[in-house]
């Protein structure tokens, strides 16, 4: 079924050993960059803490309940951790994995209706990209997202090109509900935004109403809701202002409003994606051009896939509250076009390679720079990671215009390379002060903290500290993002004066402060002492 590239077929499907290098090269840095503040350290909390209580339905941050986004990557964290401990690894294994399998995803899809000479090219695109790279590999919502959408997508147009009324036609579509349902447990419903949004412009701009009439609508809802209502409405049963929390405040108030202080111009954006596209820009504007010019009999793939990406970008565009990452479920698609639709694969690697050699000498650059003129120094670590990236690069670049066998031989040093250079890049980046993770903290705190020792946060609420120290802490004197939790359970409260009194009657404690607020309460004549700090937080002991 499909379409034959244009270009040349290489012979045989890309053998093993390059998803082996691959996937070894996507894994390389997980477990060596710790948790980020403040994302990586709440999605890696938010399961430990559903693990330790038994409650898989009430999704809980720092012991209090936490809606903002659905439990799917909730619940698959808290079983890795069920079976492999705590730790940087185990904490973003699911949405690293995840954004891996978006590879043979775009792959399998591109070489089913397009040939194998067009899916390499897209393998390549998507590998190389430094957004795509960076995102996933961070302990985020998006790239489990990304995939879920990005399949639902595929299965789709897998669908629609189907014969009509065929069984394959029937078991597509079902498996786009089904994977459509995946991704609003992921992150909530924006996926009936997006892709409710494609549809209807791509029927008023094609003319043509029969993919509506093929939809399955029925079957595909009923399997919609079986896969993804239960756990609203069980957690909507157990929690009386979830819904409205979660509906209104986190989907409806996200987008019309600015009341999640996320506040950036409509062009926000569009660096990021050129960022994303920049190792195949030029293959990718062509692509689209040509995926959208030419005509096809009957429903047309790529056309699809390019309304969907602009829905995306403009959607987002317009939101109140703009995050880097959200433009992510847009690289798998224009990836696939850019294969679709672009140049052999061999062409394309050789055309990124030189941009992502020359990229990672200026950021990596750039980074020591930065250092050395805010911070007066270089640390050793992050000159490392530099030299890393580089020589990352420039082996996938010099590899790549070597190896001309045959084509994965040619794109897989070039693809290889470039996911080890953005990982190097991107711990360089954690290496830099100031600190953006509170593992060192922690490391230094932990010998003073027993299993019942007092445990408040004062004035802050820093996410890595609990996943590294295993304990929830005690707010006292901020809301912040937790402000929907304290509000739902007031007992769990506690105000400045309150803490003062608490910890000046306590024997024994463990306090991490705002450095600007402990030094107003150490002017008043708090009692403690200091056991470590860094440029956000100051560990005080009691004793």
């Amino acid at each position: 079924m499909g379409t034959a590239a244009a270009h040349g077929q290489p012979r045989g499907a890309p053998g093993w050993l390059l998803w082996v290098v691959l996937a070894l090269a996507w894994f390389a840095t997980i477990q060596l960059r710790p948790l980020f503040d403040p994302d990586e350290g709440r999605y890696a909390e938010i399961p430990r803490e559903m693990l330790v209580s038994g409650d898989w339905l009430t999704p809980r941050f720092d012991g209090l309940k936490y809606f903002e986004k659905p439990p799917l990557q909730y619940w698959a964290t808290a079983a890795v951790y069920a079976g492999f401990g705590v730790s940087e690894w185990t904490s973003r294994l699911w949405g690293c994995a995840l954004g891996f399998a978006c590879l043979p995803l775009v792959f399998a899809w591109v070489q089913r209706l397009y040939g194998r000479a067009a899916a390499l090219t897209a393998l390549c695109a998507l590998s190389v990209s430094p957004y795509f790279a960076v995102v996933t590999h961070l302990n985020l919502l998006d790239a489990g997202f990304t995939f879920w959408l990005s399949a639902a997508l595929l299965a789709f147009t897998v669908g629609q090109v189907a014969a009509p009324g065929s069984r394959s036609e029937r078991d597509w579509m079902l498996g786009a509900w089904a994977l459509a349902a995946l991704a609003v447990l992921s992150k909530g419903i924006v996926v009936a935004v997006l892709t409710g949004s494609t549809l209807v412009l791509y029927t008023l701009l094609e003319r043509d109403t029969s993919t509506w009439r093929r939809l399955h609508l029925l079957p595909g809802l009923a399997l919609f809701a079986l896969i993804a209502a239960p756990w609203f409405v069980l957690v909507s049963r157990r929690n009386a202002n979830f819904a409205e929390f979660f509906f209104v405040h986190e989907h409806l108030a996200r987008f019309l409003s600015t009341v999640h202080q996320r506040v950036e111009p409509w062009w926000f954006f569009l660096p990021l994606l050129l960022l994303a596209v920049l190792p195949w820009l030029s293959p990718c504007v062509a692509a689209c051009r040509r995926a959208w010019q030419t005509p096809t009999a009957g429903f047309r793939p790529l056309r699809f896939l390019l309304i969907y990406a602009g829905v995306t970008l403009a959607f987002f565009s317009a939101s109140g509250s703009k995050l880097a990452p959200y433009i992510l479920p847009m690289l798998p698609v224009l990836a696939a076009v850019t294969g679709a639709a672009g140049p052999a694969p061999q062409q394309l690697a050789r055309r990124a390679a030189p941009v992502v050699a020359l990229l990672a000498l200026v950021l990596a650059a750039g980074l020591l720079i930065y250092s050395a003129r805010v911070n007066n120094f270089l640390p050793l670590v992050a000159l490392y990671w530099a030299v890393a990236a580089i020589a990352a690069a420039s082996a996938g670049l010099v590899c790549g215009w070597l190896t001309r066998r045959t084509a994965e031989a040619a794109i897989l040093p070039i693809c290889a390379g470039a996911v080890l250079t953005w990982q190097c890049l991107l711990c360089e980046y954690g290496a830099i002060p100031p600190a953006r993770s509170a593992r060192d903290l922690v490391a230094a705190v932990r010998p003073f903290i027993g299993a019942g020792t007092p445990l408040y946060s004062v004035g802050q609420f820093r996410e890595t500290i609990s996943p590294y120290l295993g304990r929830t802490l005690q707010l006292a004197g901020y809301e912040g993002e937790l402000q929907f939790g304290l509000r739902e359970e007031p007992q769990l409260r506690l105000s400045s004066d309150e803490f003062a009194s608490r910890w000046s009657a306590a024997a024994e404690g463990v306090a991490f402060f705002d450095p600007g607020v402990w030094d107003q309460w150490r002017r008043r004549g708090l009692p403690g002492r200091v056991l470590a700090a860094d440029n956000y937080t100051v560990a005080v002991s009691r004793l």
